[in-house]
């Protein structure tokens, strides 16, 4: 495998897991109790639940591999998916202590990296009381900020914004402005009260992101935790219960398996005699449905791209291939069916596309980024996903695109120098 390099690598999408100490020590004591009953991660060895506005929503998956925290360096998809479910395995340490996480980067490869949250990502936008919400954005800006001192030169991080309030959003934007390792805000792509992002409620957000200069660092996360309408995630977790509900093939037998031969023989439930499908669809699909989304109706369709064209967007781990897609079916749709809405949009999408400040997040297992390298080599920025369970390194990337014969200058900018100037960086 590949283990130099002769350029900067820049993660652009890893992730903390919050500890307790951001309830416990760094939110406001008066807002405590409060902030527990409105955002709380319970990780029990029998329970486990993301708790929102005082509903629990239960794990679904197997709480002895926490999936979301589960890859170190030397691991291979494989080797996660070998794991014994039957027994309990470690978070990572790189996902909450900083000094593992540099020993982690340096064997992975990457110079500097951009942090998102985990189990802020998945409820904090959903938190109904503005109140609470801005003193647990605080809280996080003020934890992830003393995370990213231990090494101020590679550590940065996406801001929490309490989006309920505009005017706390906004003041809470200036002041993570102020501190060196906000480059950008955190933006799950979903509805809020009702709405979605095609409002014009958001318009002072996105004016103020821009003046800052931050990064709208725009990243969707699939919402098994949440009611259906934060994302596609729920709805398509609907599909997979479906699927649950075909009896196995291959006869009966009442066994663990059933039908087929060793290779090919499919695991059914002693219970029901179903087959379970083992992994959620949800994860598969909704962060580049949600992504598609925001891109299609926030960006180009309600012209945010058009009336704020210095705006800094990433688009998060929903990879990128897709966008080309995005772009044919929107340049017929003007075309043929105008688009209404209360910006009429002025130029062709492909052109606002083009000229715009908005990149994607990519992993170099996309096989058309491999194809077609020199058709994304402006627009797009590398991921890990560290420390979640389908997390690859910087060496894998390298080595997986310059196998692919791209240019080793294409290779420096998908791998750093677009993030660079994307985020602001030094």
């Amino acid at each position: 495998m590949t283990t130099s390099k002769d350029f900067e690598v820049i993660d652009s999408d890893s992730h903390v897991v919050e500890p307790r100490e951001v309830w416990e020590k760094y939110l406001d004591p008066e807002y405590r109790v409060l902030g527990k009953h409105a955002l709380w991660r319970e990780e029990g060895r029998f329970d486990s639940y993301l708790k929102v506005n005082g509903q629990v929503f239960r794990d679904t998956a197997n709480p002895n591999i926490p999936r979301h925290a589960i890859w170190k360096p030397g691991m291979t998809w494989d080797a996660v998916g070998d794991l014994d479910p039957d027994v309990r395995h470690p978070e990572s340490e790189g996902a909450s202590d900083p000094e593992a996480r540099l020993r982690d980067m340096d064997a992975m490869g990457i110079d500097r990296a951009f942090l998102y949250p985990t189990w802020f990502a998945e409820g904090f936008h959903l938190v109904e009381d503005p109140d609470v919400s801005y003193a647990l954005s605080r809280a996080y800006n003020d934890w992830i900020a003393d995370f990213c001192s231990a090494a101020p030169e590679r550590l940065y991080a996406a801001a929490m914004v309490p989006l309920g309030n505009m005017d706390f959003a906004l003041a809470e934007l200036r002041r993570a402005a102020g501190m060196r390792c906000f480059r950008g805000a955190f933006i799950r792509p979903m509805f809020l009260e009702g709405h979605y992002f095609t409002h014009p409620y958001y318009d002072p957000l996105w004016a103020e992101l821009q003046s800052l200069g931050l990064t709208a660092a725009v990243h969707p996360t699939a919402g098994l935790w949440n009611p259906e309408w934060t994302s596609h995630g729920p709805f398509i977790e609907k599909v997979k219960g479906r699927l649950n509900q075909a009896p196995a093939l291959g006869g009966g037998g009442g066994g663990a398996f059933a039908g087929g031969s060793t290779d090919d023989r499919q695991r059914v439930s002693p219970a029901t005699g179903m087959v379970p499908l083992g992994h959620p669809l949800s994860p598969l699909l909704s962060h580049w449905l949600d992504n598609h989304l925001f891109v299609a109706s926030t960006l180009i369709g309600y012209t945010v791209m058009e009336r704020f064209p210095e705006m800094r967007v990433v688009m998060a781990h929903g990879k990128a291939s897709w966008m080309d897609e995005v772009l044919e079916k929107m340049e017929a749709s003007t075309r043929v069916i105008p688009l209404q809405h209360y910006y009429p949009v002025s130029t062709e999408p492909e052109e606002t596309w083009d000229e715009g400040r908005v990149m994607l997040g990519f992993d170099a297992e996309e096989r058309l980024i491999q194809e077609l390298p020199y058709s994304f080599e402006k627009k797009i920025v590398w991921a890990s996903h560290y420390p979640r369970h389908d997390t690859t390194s910087a060496w894998d990337a390298i080595e997986t695109l310059a196998q692919a014969d791209v240019d080793r200058p294409v290779i420096a900018r998908m791998m750093g120098g677009n993030a660079r100037e994307q985020f602001g960086l030094d």
